[in-house]
């Protein structure tokens, strides 16, 4: 047994239950509005406010830039909103040992990857699994199939940067918390609740070993409230930057009214301020470039057909903001219809 955790009895791993693989909530999660076979392959969920926070906001490059500099941050302190309140959001980093030297790591571009591959592997049958009793949400794969899966989706990497990846995510906290007049919600968590696996000691690199995953108890609770919506994962993880990325799960999750002919507006402010991505910028200017960029991307790959951009211009000529206003195609608009009527039909069962 390896694990996360050292071994011992109060510490031990029970694999979840064969029913915990086929339960109500795992066939929901892994049934699809789609076409055929082929169509359900493309498809994946997204999570409304998890997937909305600025989670991956480092890249490993920066954060290298940044050591050197002597300015690593100890804590990354981010800001969000969601449904009209304000959710702070305090990230610590992941330490780990590599040849007896300590390295400090966040989730950035790499881990991001790796979790969307993960969920998708968790919309497969016999590989996704609720435990009520916990409750807890999860995935069991092996770093064969995970290495596939970003292979196939043109993110291949290594055994070795794989499982750095997971051991970040299994080492980095997140706490997040938000308040109103009525309620205050806090939650603290790694963002993999737990990483375990099953090998053969005498192998270093056993790619066909079992290995578990947990999800952050977020996304547990949404699943357990049905709270999610289908997508086009093939089409995202194509996407050359994780701000493109980030944007087309963006507006899956908030463009629900997608129709020929309806408009989504969309701050430049608004995306800076909930994605975090566009915060290494020096230059304001540069910063509005990578998000034109990044739409100009979705519409590249057939997600929007139009993109209109207005500048707000302050004191002295200089820029505060930019206004985008985006029109789908009628392919994005189809696929949200889809995922609205899937929506929908959830209900009704669940209601039963």
């Amino acid at each position: 047994m390896q694990s996360s955790e050292k071994p011992d009895k109060e510490n031990k791993f029970d694999p979840p239950s064969k029913e915990a693989f086929s339960c109500k909530q795992i066939d929901l999660f892994q049934t699809f509005l789609c076409n055929d076979d082929e169509h359900r392959k493309r498809m994946s969920n997204t999570f409304p406010l998890w997937d909305c926070l600025p989670l991956y906001s480092i890249s490993r490059q920066s954060a290298n830039k940044m050591r050197k500099e002597g300015t690593f941050p100890k804590l990354l302190h981010r800001s969000s909103m969601y449904q009209g309140r304000e959710i702070s959001i305090e990230i610590q980093p992941a330490r780990i040992i590599e040849e007896g030297v300590v390295t400090e790591y966040y989730p950035g571009g790499n881990e991001e990857l790796i979790e969307a591959a993960l969920r998708k592997i968790a919309t497969m049958q016999h590989h996704g699994y609720y435990d009520e009793s916990v409750p807890s949400y999860g995935v069991t794969f092996s770093i064969y199939q995970l290495r596939k899966e970003l292979k196939n989706r043109g993110h291949a990497r290594s055994y070795p940067e794989i499982v750095l990846s997971l051991r970040i995510m299994a080492r980095s906290s997140i706490e997040i918390s938000t308040e109103n007049n009525q309620t205050k919600i806090y939650d603290a968590s790694n963002y993999f609740r737990r990483l375990s696996s099953v090998s053969r000691v005498d192998l270093g690199e056993d790619p066909d070993a079992k290995w578990y995953v947990e999800f952050h108890p977020l996304i547990t609770k949404a699943l357990r409230a049905t709270d999610y919506r289908q997508f086009n994962y093939e089409l995202m993880m194509s996407h050359e930057t994780q701000l493109t990325r980030w944007l087309h799960k963006y507006l899956v999750i908030k463009f629900t009214y997608a129709q020929v002919g309806k408009t989504f507006i969309i701050r430049f402010t608004t995306v800076k301020r909930e994605s975090s991505l566009l915060d290494n910028y020096g230059r304001k200017r540069d910063a509005i470039e990578a998000m034109t960029d990044a739409l100009s991307e979705l519409k590249a790959n057939g997600l929007l057909l139009t993109i209109n951009h207005e500048k707000i211009v302050g004191p002295r000529q200089l820029i505060e903001d930019v206004i985008y206003t985006l029109t789908p195609t009628a392919k994005f608009s189809s696929e949200v219809r889809a995922a609205n009527k899937r929506v929908n039909n959830r209900k009704c069962m669940t209601e039963r």
